[in-house]
């Protein structure tokens, strides 16, 4: 029998293999490794939950000792608050001075490695830019009251700022306030350094923020002396002068070095308002003004009443010159050409003969400033500009502004303004090359393209016209109609490149209106393609570059290329038919010279910002431009008024005593401008128009009548050969 308490007395069975055989070890232990990953996530998300909220607690139990109840909350939350407006404020401010970093990229001292005399068209002296540093006179080596007047007028604190005055700003808008203006400026003279090296006057919030910050720069790369050094020297002085050392010269005749207290004082004067207080055009005004820096000095300490007193009683006196007008916006703008064509040879003493022409530049400058003397308070116009062109490229007058003391930025050639309807040229240009005539026709209707919708001025449409009617009419949607449905917007943008802007145009629908900005210069310079006969311009302000050892470097007729043609004699004939009715039965009326041809277009842009005209006749182009520099609106000033008066001023001016060029395409005379033979009476600036310029006489009256007199000698004197004779006997 079998023993049940006895496990060996049953019958021997052997155990049961799995059929599988030893294939479930491994996903038995894969199902555990799985099982053990899965704990061990769990448990280490769970522990580090529980180890940040115990830290939170920690750090909330901690900082609750800190906190703050009642009165004194208020001002903790205000200075948290402050604190980041502030850091924000930073990171803006950053990001708006980064361009501004742009400019000292490269050799920005380069002005300082050029010493130029400049001549006009006819070899005559008419300034000089550049400064040599060796010849300049170094800071050490300067009369140390001409130093301490410097400071005390401009900058007290020059040697203890960082390049910005907090404790002088905080002053200046503190006695401004109490004033209720503007009499006490807050700029650093390291502000008003980085302002005349890098940037322009232009009165802005974003130039202050650039100017702050490159004030810094200068202040982290240079010394102290180093910057009063470059100050002194590239400030303009006034006359045509830059820097102290020339200033002494031009005012006083003399070295820097040999001033007394009361030149000294004047000179020191000068820094901020050349044009108001330049002592050859306004003696006592620049005496008055010497006196209050004699009273700095004393105020600030750097010397006493005693030792300005002989100054204060003896002041100042100039040299006794002809006043003499430089044309310092065209110099500018030459110094930079000079630079650009010098890479060309190593010489750094050169003079520069321009094609400058005096007579044309003052009577441009008058225009401009007699136009604003007269209309710009009735149309809220601050600033213009003009560019005058001969036939050929030659740049005969400039202007920049309307006072190059109050703000050396040259309007004529840094300004991007938008041109408004004096662009259409480049659309109707186009189409010209495109097989169009000034008779083609076309609807002016209502037009949409995307989600813009131009407009006609006062919203008027006059359905079926021609180009010419277009053109001189300045219908809006007819050049946006051509570049819609017949060519695009690319060939508009290659041909302004090719008659000469060279301002990037925008590569937008708007364009064909005028939307892109130009400057003065770039539209004179397109205009110019027109009486070329549809070749490029070759506008030039530099006709020859020597040495001081007569060597010529450079020479325009010699080393620039032949000019090249823009559009054929075709399209540009058909041009010229259509812009010499503009000043006949168009917008331009008022630009129209008796007697002569003219071709040209208005241009007045949204919200009458911008204000131009540009013409041309067989002899000269010429682009006129009046705004605001700091884009306000004027009031309903057109391209036709102002812009066309002081176009027509310019223009007689320059036409008188001329053999007069035909434009090409028109036939001459022209029958709606034959000249008038009634004698012409002046303009009366009350029934819009302005006085006309006149010639100035070659000779004086003087010396007119010397040579008369002369003349009368010489005729009532014995024949020669008789007074032989007589000696003989």
């Amino acid at each position: 029998m079998e023993d049940p308490s006895n496990p060996e007395s049953g019958p021997k069975m052997e155990p049961e293999t799995p059929k599988d055989g030893g294939a479930e070890k491994p996903r038995r232990r894969k199902r555990y490794f799985f099982l053990r990953l899965d704990s061990w996530i769990d448990s280490t998300l769970w522990n580090a939950g529980f180890r940040l909220a115990e830290a939170w607690e920690e750090i909330t139990i901690f900082f609750r000792r800190f906190r703050v109840r009642g009165w004194k909350r208020i001002i903790f939350e205000l200075l948290g608050e402050s604190l980041t407006l502030g850091a924000a404020g930073s990171v803006v401010m950053l990001m708006l001075a980064m361009p501004a970093f742009e400019a000292t990229q490269g050799d920005w001292r380069n002005r300082g490695n050029f010493a130029v005399t400049f001549l006009d068209r006819y070899g005559n002296v008419i300034g000089h830019r550049g400064i040599i540093h060796e010849n300049s006179v170094p800071v050490d080596q300067l009369p140390d009251y001409f130093i301490k007047a410097v400071l005390a007028t401009e900058d007290r604190r020059f040697f203890d700022h960082f390049g910005i005055d907090v404790i002088g700003l905080f002053r200046a808008v503190t006695v401004n306030a109490q004033a209720g203006g503007v009499v006490q400026g807050g700029s650093t003279l390291t502000q008003q350094l980085a302002k005349n090296i890098f940037l322009s006057n232009e009165r802005s919030i974003d130039r202050k923020i650039k100017e702050a910050f490159l004030a810094i720069w200068l202040e982290a790369n240079l010394s102290k002396k180093g910057i009063l050094s470059l100050y002194l020297d590239r400030t303009y002085m006034g006359g045509g002068t830059f820097g102290a050392a020339a200033a002494a010269q031009f005012y006083f005749g003399k070295s820097i070095t040999d001033v007394n207290l009361a030149e000294a004082a004047m000179l020191a004067g000068l820094f901020k308002a050349p044009a108001k207080y330049a002592p050859h055009v306004n003696l006592p005004a620049a005496r008055a003004r010497a006196n209050d820096v004699l009273s700095n000095l004393v105020q600030s300490g750097l010397m006493t009443e005693g030792q300005v007193i002989a100054a204060r009683r003896n002041p100042a006196s100039v040299v006794d010159r002809a006043q003499i007008e430089s044309p310092d916006y065209f110099l500018d703008w030459a110094f930079d050409e000079v630079q650009r064509l010098a890479t060309r040879f190593p010489e750094r003493s050169l003079i520069v003969r321009t094609t400058i022409d005096m007579g044309l530049q003052k009577a441009s400058e008058d225009s401009i400033q007699s136009s604003l003397m007269e209309y710009g308070e009735r149309y809220h116009a601050k600033q213009g500009a003009s560019v005058m062109i001969e036939s050929g490229g030659a740049v005969r007058a400039m202007v920049g502004g309307s006072d190059y003391g109050e703000s050396q930025f040259n309007r004529a050639t840094k300004a991007l303004r938008q041109p408004g309807s004096s662009f259409k040229i480049y659309t109707y240009s186009v189409a010209m090359e495109n097989g169009m005539t000034p008779t083609s026709t076309i609807v002016d209707a209502p037009i949409t393209w995307g989600n813009w919708s131009p407009h006609n001025y006062e919203n008027r449409y006059e359905g079926k016209v021609t180009l010419t009617q277009a053109l001189t009419q300045s219908i809006n949607t007819i050049p946006v109609r051509l570049a819609k449905e017949k060519f695009g917007i690319q060939p508009i943008r290659d041909m302004a490149k090719a008659m000469g802007v060279e301002t990037p145009v925008r590569n937008d629908k708007t364009i064909p209106i005028g939307t892109s900005e130009v400057t003065v210069l770039d539209q004179a310079t397109a205009y110019s393609v027109f009486p070329a006969d549809g070749m490029q311009s070759q506008r030039h302000g530099i006709e020859q570059i020597a040495g001081y050892d007569g060597k010529v470097l450079y020479d325009f007729s010699r080393d620039e290329t032949p000019a090249k043609r823009v559009l054929s004699e075709k399209a540009n004939s058909y041009m010229t038919q259509m812009l010499t009715q503009v000043p006949v039965i168009g917008t331009g009326r008022k630009a129209a010279l008796d007697g002569i041809v003219v071709g040209g277009k208005t241009g007045t842009t949204q919200a009458y910002r911008d204000a131009w005209f540009i013409g041309f006749t067989g002899n000269y182009t010429c682009a006129v431009w009046f705004g605001n520099d700091d884009y306000t609106s004027t009031n309903n000033m057109t391209g036709g008024t102002l812009p066309a008066m002081t176009f027509k001023k310019i223009m007689d001016y320059a036409h008188q005593g001329i053999v007069l060029k035909p434009i090409p395409g028109i036939s001459d005379p022209f029958p709606a401008q034959k000249p008038q033979t009634a004698a012409k009476k002046p303009a009366d600036p009350a029934s819009g128009g302005l006085p006309p310029l006149v010639r100035p006489r070659s000779l004086s009256v003087d010396s007119t009548k010397i040579l008369r007199d002369i003349g009368e000698r010489l005729k009532a004197a014995a024949p020669l050969a008789a007074q032989k004779l007589a000696a003989a006997e």
